[in-house]
């Protein structure tokens, strides 16, 4: 049990104050959980409850028992969401979260380079207790004697399902980190190839064995099941013309990478995020539920 601080400490710490100076940390973690803004605000409004509740009186490091109390809540709420997913209609993404710029590579920002799409869908083949262990060790940077106090596992244990995450996360990363620069300018070089309508210059932008996934959530007619270079530059080609005058498309920051935000009749349709292996885009991850997208907001990059 953690030791209670003097009563001088205890006053002199700002319940409100020193949850705000954590938020963004905490969220980076619900949010790498949940994959959703409202459940990682969900999971915060909770914490916030509990630190409000213990009133400082057991805690001696306010950053740790807010990561620990956070990442419990998390979890659990991840246990929830599995079952809910299940019933999903069609493929499940995670909420795009847009930035003004390029994120900070700093791997405690809420908007490091770990927030990708890529790598969130890669994290969804993983057990909830495999997840938060993953993220508090590799992302956060936590101890094993932390992470054991939040799985309620021997560290010895947490030892295993971290090694355990790693390995089935690893079969689905890339050899090596692409620059946040070449994915910028491979981006840039398909939506501008994309508004000519060059099907040539398409095609050499993209793996010929490359994947597209779709979240429509049910509410909105999506591209399922589309492979390789040739189907993909058809069929956004073809959604290209048939949108018309209807349609805009502009290079934004999506889970600090680029990305494209396609717009119709004004308003955000849907969000594009991509994988790469520096010479060509080998994933599509679109998506398209509008539940997901109310909280996106134009974000130019050029």
């Amino acid at each position: 049990m953690m030791t209670p601080p003097t009563p001088a400490a205890t006053e002199a710490l700002d319940l409100p104050a020193a949850f705000e100076r954590l938020r963004p940390r905490l969220f980076g973690i619900a949010y790498r959980m949940l994959g959703t803004v409202p459940d990682a605000e969900d999971v915060l409004q909770a914490a916030y409850l509990r630190w409000h509740e213990a009133g400082g009186t057991e805690v001696r490091n306010p950053e740790a028992w807010l990561v620990a109390v956070t990442s419990r809540l998390a979890v659990d709420r991840l246990r929830q969401a599995s079952g809910e997913r299940k019933r999903y209609v069609g493929d499940w993404l995670p909420e795009p979260l847009l930035t003004a710029a390029a994120p900070p590579a700093d791997a405690r920002s809420e908007l490091a380079s770990d927030l990708s799409m890529a790598f969130l869908v890669m994290l969804e083949r993983l057990s909830p207790d495999e997840r938060a262990a993953l993220l508090l060790r590799d992302v956060f940077g936590a101890g094993y004697g932390e992470i054991a106090r939040v799985l309620d596992r021997s560290e010895e244990a947490c030892r295993q399902v971290v090694h355990r995450a790693r390995l089935r996360v690893r079969e689905g990363r890339p050899r090596f980190e692409v620059p946040l620069e070449v994915k910028h300018r491979l981006v840039a070089r398909f939506l501008d190839r994309l508004a000519a309508a060059d099907e040539q210059a398409l095609l050499a932008l993209v793996s010929e064995d490359a994947t597209w996934t779709s979240d429509g959530g049910g509410k909105v007619h999506v591209a399922r099941g589309l492979r390789g270079s040739a189907r993909i530059v058809r069929f956004l080609l073809n959604v290209a013309r048939k949108g018309g005058g209807r349609t805009r498309r502009e290079l934004v920051w999506v889970n600090g990478e680029p990305a494209i935000l396609t717009y119709l009749d004004g308003r955000p349709f849907s969000t594009t995020s991509f994988a790469t292996d520096g010479e060509r885009l080998t994933a599509f991850y679109a998506v398209l539920n509008p539940d997901k997208l109310r909280r996106v907001e134009p974000a130019r990059v050029r």
